[in-house]
């Protein structure tokens, strides 16, 4: 495994963290603790979780339990750590609706200090490593939870801030905000990213490059198409993991060639997708939601792979301009899968947009 510095943090983080986001669902709880296991022996010290994951019905699926009958993830992690705890830097967030009250979501001050104190009380931890806005709140200024995190540090319940899901333009005024009140300021961003999702590259990932923001993308392997094409006959893939369709044929088509270079290489798909990630400016770790110990110590083998800078260019060239940035909605343009030659460096232009 290998490690990156997570922001100005001094923090390192391994390059593959665990994503838990379907935890008791795939993997159940019976699997949970053997997974997060394999993933510490592996050399994985990153886990990514949030107050809803886990037990909401978005999650729900044929065969697993209804949500009403699966914990959370973070109790399940909490549990899986217990007597490791100090092996791993956790990173968890709030802004979901986690109730049926009118105050069950938010960025508020009174929110976000109830769910942290959730969050420490099933992780079974007294201090969470990274906590991150899961999105943006527009109810609420933004002023005040910047000081709500302020003073969790303090406190000592949280270290390090992060954004996620949040567009450039209010990374940079949270900076802003956090500098003028002398706040902590965010360290990272959560974002999804992506060979096929490149829209993090217009705004973000320059603003995070230019100030010291770790990038952590989710999704990296675009709910498992970049991983494997043996995903298109699963019955649950893709957006379908959380109630959501399938893939469209523009997408397919640039996995196909992802693959076809891959196989060139001597490389597997989901080495070559994860390798790609990596390389990209200001990405510290890529999020993995491994359901299966398989899938987990495949994806572990993507760090040691270090492509050529006429690979890179070559699956960079796959997609157009990558799209404007939208949250949590918005397709963007279609990209068009490439037709040129890996071996012919002339042909490894971007893709202009039309």
């Amino acid at each position: 495994m290998k490690y990156s510095i997570l922001g100005s943090t001094g923090i390192r983080v391994s390059q593959i963290a665990l994503g838990t986001a379907t935890f008791g669902v795939a993997p159940t709880a019976e699997h949970t603790d053997r997974l997060v296991g394999e993933a510490l022996d592996l050399g994985i010290n990153f886990v990514d979780t949030a107050d809803v994951y886990g037990n909401m019905p978005v999650f729900d699926r044929p065969g697993a339990p209804a949500a009403a009958d699966r914990e959370p993830a973070e109790q399940l992690i909490g549990r899986a750590l217990r007597g490791r705890r100090d092996e791993v830097v956790i990173a968890t967030k709030s802004n979901g609706i986690v109730g049926h009250g009118v105050n069950d979501r938010g960025l508020s001050r009174r929110h976000i200090i109830r769910q942290v104190e959730t969050s420490l009380r099933r992780l079974e931890t007294d201090y969470i490593d990274l906590y991150y806005a899961h999105d943006p709140d527009p109810h609420t200024p933004l002023e005040q939870t910047l000081a709500a995190y302020d003073d969790l540090i303090r406190q000592g319940k949280i270290r390090y801030v992060g954004l996620s899901n949040h567009p450039a333009w209010l990374v940079t005024r949270a900076l802003w905000i956090a500098d003028d009140r002398r706040l902590n300021a965010p360290v990272a961003v959560q974002v999804k990213y992506n060979l096929i999702d490149r829209s993090a590259e217009r705004e973000l990932a320059p603003a995070c490059e230019q100030f010291g923001l770790s990038i952590i993308p989710y999704a990296p392997v675009h709910g498992g198409l970049l991983a494997s094409l043996d995903v298109l006959a699963r019955d649950v893939a893709g957006d379908q993991r959380f109630q959501g369709s399938g893939f469209p044929e523009s997408e397919i088509a640039i996995a196909r060639e992802v693959e076809r270079l891959s196989r060139a290489w001597g490389l597997q798909l989901y080495q070559v997708s994860l390798a790609w990630l990596l390389s990209r400016p200001a990405v510290a770790s890529v999020i993995v939601g491994a359901e299966t110990l398989d899938e987990l110590r495949a994806n572990a083998t993507a760090t040691t792979v270090q492509l050529e800078t006429v690979q890179l260019d070559a699956l960079t060239a796959l997609a157009n301009e990558p799209a404007a940035f939208y949250h949590r909605a918005g397709d963007g343009p279609k990209r068009q899968p490439a037709t040129t030659d890996p071996a012919d460096p002339e042909a490894l232009a971007p893709v202009k947009s039309s």
